[in-house]
């Protein structure tokens, strides 16, 4: 019988059945930690630096465990991975028959009903109706309804709203279509599952209340285990808040339209009707300012009050058509609430109006609890009111459920300190455990800060950056990220290095991020120009990235309405905002970049990081702690020669 070090060890079954598996002392002992957390009903947040090989180090004991364990990742793409290449490679290995799943929130599974009522519809354009073609097509193939798996239409095509439910539009066990439902049969495999694959949206959502999907799920789960974990405070903020946009209001609109006419004797009012809400959201996005932003709520005036006039037609008339139909039912009370969202925000949190003592106090509770903000894309707006701390909110959670929690991530820690993450969700500090990299970093890497760098707040800070990385990127012949921390430093470095480099430069948002991943290790010797989606969650292996470029410390907008009112609130309660939380999270994500460059125990590279207050700062000392010990040089010329060696 092989203990759970053994198992990952160098005689273990994975070492025999997985091809190219190295056993790593790390692995082992976060193994052992996981297992020993899963058998206590205990609690660790485990830290693996790159390399670690954290997915088999609580995969193992999660097969092994005999109990309901739910594993929640940080994206869908992870998801998959988890589900459909490591649980069954490990369970293989293993020789166990442990019962899996997956489980993903609604809007990724095909719904039968609105594909019918899509097709009844008609009037698409030529390109949706092409793709909804070939939705119908795989539509009779598909076992799973999981949208993930017709390759050819883009995950944020337009026909996947038309044909996919939400929790506002899905009619429920009234559907015709019921039978068939690919969300029901999705739910049923994961109550039978032994072990269960879900992501933080998903698991948020339902811990929020907001029917996503597994709620009868929940109350049977003996362990919780979340990798990417890092991301969990963001996503929680996101979920525990009220969150109202232009698509929740023009899908409304849309699925009014095709009910009716469906359901409805005469459409024709309707569709005006319809046509004014359209418009008076529009407009109220051009009232919002012609750049996309965020920004603190303050009420919307004029524009606001159309909006509510014109939903409010809507709901009047769907309140008189409701009768005629199940479909209409539903979008008819999707209207109620949508009115009720938007009446939080007619005037804003600071000017609530109130009648008596107990009202202002309620008053004054909400505006110090939460923040009301906006963002706008060049399209569309959302509305947010978002808590300042869901730490208490969590906590009470985890006390409740009486199971094991097990948090992972490379990225966790500020030097040796979980201080920052626990207390974003309410989480005993002292769980905290750190494995480091098993890579070689002092012989595989070094790190270079280029000498006599501006301040990173001049105006010309970031052509100093790129003139800097010119040799480096001749060094290195290219195969280079150069990650960024703005989308306007992006663009400014993407022009300048267009006019330098002879190296493929592909640069974010001229493709899709799988398309632009696919391209940089296809040519071998391409520049890649990202920021915060390739900062993390990208894995390139081999010598196609052998540099990361990192134009500055990737500190947190200071106008960004929901940090602004946090670090408020922290002053408030006599904490030092800019050390307990800005710096932290900065450190965090820095790690994140940096994990770009060593993927594999065979890679080579070089960090380079531009921004002098590494050095110039007392606060430097805390990044350089918690990074990989990559030796340091400022001389560009030992940049040249260990692409030489």
């Amino acid at each position: 019988m092989f203990s759970i070090s053994e198992l990952l060890g160098a005689a273990g079954p994975l070492a025999h059945h997985i091809p190219g598996f190295a056993p790593r002392r790390q692995q082992q002992e976060m193994a052992e930690a996981v297992a020993s957390t899963l058998d206590n009903n205990g609690l660790l947040i485990a830290e693996a630096g790159t390399g670690t090989g954290k997915t088999f180090a609580y995969l193992v004991p999660a097969l092994l465990c005999g109990q309901k364990v739910l594993i929640s990742t940080g994206t869908k793409n992870l998801q998959d991975q988890l589900f459909h290449r490591d649980l069954p490679t490990v369970r293989k290995a293993l020789g166990v028959a442990t019962s899996i799943a997956l489980l993903k929130g609604r809007a990724n599974y095909l719904c039968p009903h609105r594909l019918q009522v899509t097709e009844a519809g008609g009037r698409l354009p030529p390109a949706q109706q092409d793709q909804l073609a070939r939705v119908r097509s795989w539509a009779g193939r598909t076992e799973s309804g999981d949208i993930a798996e017709l390759d050819g239409i883009p995950e944020d095509a337009p026909i996947w709203p038309r044909v996919t439910s939400t929790t506002d539009n899905c009619l429920g066990g009234e559907c015709p279509a019921f039978a068939d439902c690919f969300v029901v049969k999705a739910r049923k495999a994961a109550q039978a599952a032994e072990v269960l694959v879900v992501n933080h949206h998903l698991f948020f959502a339902d811990m929020a209340l907001r029917d996503e999907g597994f709620g009868e799920v929940l109350p049977g789960v003996n362990a919780f285990i979340f990798d990417e974990a890092h991301q969990l405070p963001a996503v929680a903020s996101n979920f525990f808040g009220v969150n109202l946009g232009s698509r929740q209001l023009l899908d409304l609109s849309r699925d009014a339209l095709l009910e009716i006419h469906a359901e409805a004797p005469d459409p024709r009012e309707a569709k005006d009707i319809a046509a004014t809400l359209e418009k008076a959201v529009r407009d109220f996005r051009l009232s919002l300012g012609r750049f996309a932003r965020r920004a603190p709520w303050q009420g919307g005036g004029s524009a606001m009050d159309v909006l509510r006039q014109a939903l409010g037609e809507l709901e009047a008339y769907l309140e008189s058509v409701a009768e005629c139909g199940k479909g209409l039912e539903r979008c008819w009370r999707r209207s109620q609430e949508l009115q009720a969202q938007l009446l939080r925000f007619v005037d804003g949190i600071e000017s609530v109006a109130v009648e008596s003592t107990a009202e202002a106090g309620e008053a004054e509770a909400a505006q110090k609890s939460a923040i009301l903000w906006f963002e706008t894309t060049p399209r569309g707006f959302m509305l947010h009111e978002t808590p300042l701390d869901i730490g208490d909110t969590f906590r009470s959670y985890v006390e409740r459920q009486k199971s094991a929690w097990v948090f992972t991530s490379a990225t966790l820690a500020v030097g040796s300190s979980f201080a920052h993450f626990a207390h974003g969700l309410g989480l005993d500090e002292s769980c905290g455990r750190q494995w480091d990299s098993p890579f070689d970093y002092p012989h595989q890497t070094l790190m270079y800060l280029p000498p006599q760098m501006p301040e990173p707040n001049s105006p010309g800070y970031t052509e100093a950056v790129v003139q800097a990385a010119l040799p480096v990127l001749a060094a290195s012949r290219g195969r280079a990220f150069f990650l960024m921390t703005s989308h306007r430093a992006l663009k400014a470095a993407a022009e300048l290095l267009r006019d330098y480099i002879a190296y493929p430069l592909l640069v974010q948002g001229d493709a899709p991020r799988g398309e632009l991943l696919d391209r940089f290790r296809e040519a071998g010797n391409a520049v890649l120009v990202g920021t915060s989606s390739f900062w993390e969650g990208v894995d390139v292996r081999g010598e196609a990235l052998s540099c990361v470029i990192i134009d500055k410390l990737p500190f947190a907008a200071p106008d960004d309405p929901v940090l602004a009112a946090r670090l408020a609130a922290m002053r408030e309660q006599g904490m030092n905002p800019f050390m307990q939380h800005q710096l932290p999270q900065a450190v965090i994500t820095l790690k994140q970049g940096v994990g770009r460059l060593i993927r594999d125990v065979s890679d080579r590279g070089v960090l380079m990081l531009c921004d002098p207050r590494l050095q110039t700062k007392p606060y430097g000392r805390v990044f350089r702690a918690s990074l990989p010990p990559m030796p340091v040089t400022r001389e560009v010329a030992d940049v040249q020669a260990f692409f030489v060696d």
